[in-house]
């Protein structure tokens, strides 16, 4: 359940040192990165800055912005046509994952007078680039901030599902010890696959090879750092297949979308788990329900959702204030709140990425990316480290 997201600490702990040993065995996969060399981080760069979706857990490191340019704006709200004018006067907007830069709100921004949006994360997805290109809006991003966290989170609800922890933690809770209905199975040894071979991927790799799983991949574009590690390269019906454990690591694009469907989920060894810490869109909400009603597929873990904004990065739970009319998770949304109940399904809410050091560096390649943005108006000449183009 969401509630029992804290249980995974441990498991996490553990996964560091799995991983630690991996890649000392392993070719480099995600190098410690050098900042930029930038000049003109040294004083205070004149930019007025909005950040949206400004949640407690990320001002900490966010707060050496205001040493950095001259007017931070920090806003709670999440980005969206209705909250867009909070920007007015500032040059540039800093947006997180499910910030809605749709259309609507790229030309609500331009008439703020923002030039700029810096999206804190990797994806961007919710960002409509041919319309911002229209208006003269730059779109930067975080390619790379810590392949690590993603990849230990989605072994982390691996090892969850499969040894049974939330069940056997809430038992104990309940002063039941019995060890009926918490049987698992060893990794070591078994295939999984792995869906997407970029360093998230390839980390993801490194602890189940660590464990002494077989790996498969599937990847239009293989990749032979992967295969020097010892990752086998196969169709996507072989690994559907073969493989006990599947995770999804690609990005959310045309072709990718619904990439685990009705038909997908047919080609799967019976009682698969499936892992997604990607994007929500990955995944047929409606066909992964089925295939667990089928038991086609054994258990599902989860840190995304194709619905999930505006309801993940939000607090709903219920208090006692409430309890009169109080709600329910399937209230909020029905296909959540059903799949959330079930034991063998495990949702956290999009928190993969969410450790101390993720957010430092992203935190501060956001500020990089932002200060080649105030150059760039003093030399158009200048090209964007972390641009995106339509």
């Amino acid at each position: 359940s969401v509630q029992s997201v804290g249980m995974l600490a441990p498991l996490l702990c553990l996964l560091h040192s799995v991983v630690s040993l991996s890649l000392r065995r392993s070719p480099i996969l995600a190098p410690v990165r050098a900042p930029r060399v930038l000049p003109y981080l040294a004083a205070t760069q004149p930019l007025n800055l909005a950040v949206f979706s400004a949640r407690p857990y990320m001002r900490t490191q966010m707060e050496c912005w205001s040493a950095k340019f001259s007017s931070v704006k920090m806003i709670e709200a999440s980005l969206s046509p209705v909250t867009a004018s909070l920007a007015n006067g500032c040059d540039a907007v800093c947006a997180f994952v499910n910030d809605d830069c749709g259309a609507e709100t790229l030309e609500a921004l331009a008439a703020c007078g923002v030039g700029c949006v810096a999206m804190r994360c990797a994806g961007y997805d919710r960002v409509d680039l041919s319309m911002a290109e229209s208006l003269g809006i730059v779109v930067l991003r975080v390619p790379a901030y810590s392949p690590h966290s993603v990849a230990e989170h989605a072994v982390a609800l691996m090892m969850a599902l499969n040894r049974q922890i939330v069940k056997a933690s809430a038992r104990v809770a309940q002063g039941n010890y019995a060890l009926s209905g918490l049987v698992g199975f060893d990794m070591h040894g078994k295939t999984c696959g792995i869906i997407g071979t970029g360093l998230i991927g390839r980390c993801t790799a490194a602890i189940l090879l660590g464990m002494g799983c077989r790996v498969l991949a599937y990847d239009p574009f293989p990749n032979q750092t992967a295969r020097d590690m010892g990752i086998e390269y196969v169709e996507l019906e072989e690994l559907l297949a073969s493989s006990r454990v599947i995770s999804l690591h690609c990005p959310l694009t045309d072709e990718t979308r619904h990439l685990i469907n009705k038909h997908t989920i047919s080609l799967l060894k019976p009682g698969a788990m499936i892992i997604n810490t990607s994007r929500g869109g990955l995944l047929d909400t409606a066909a992964a329900v089925e295939g667990l009603d089928s038991r086609k597929i054994g258990a599902l873990g989860m840190d995304v959702y194709e619905e999930e904004g505006g309801l993940f990065f939000t607090d709903s739970s219920i208090t006692s204030d409430d309890l009169a009319g109080a709600s329910t998770p399937e209230d909020w949304d029905p296909v959540l709140g059903a799949l959330a109940s079930r034991p063998n399904v495990l949702v956290t809410p999009h928190m993969a990425f969410l450790t101390a050091d993720a957010l430092e560096a992203i935190a501060e390649v956001t500020a990089e990316n932002l200060a080649e943005f105030v150059a760039s108006r003093h030399d158009p000449s200048l090209t964007f480290t972390n641009q995106v183009l339509p």
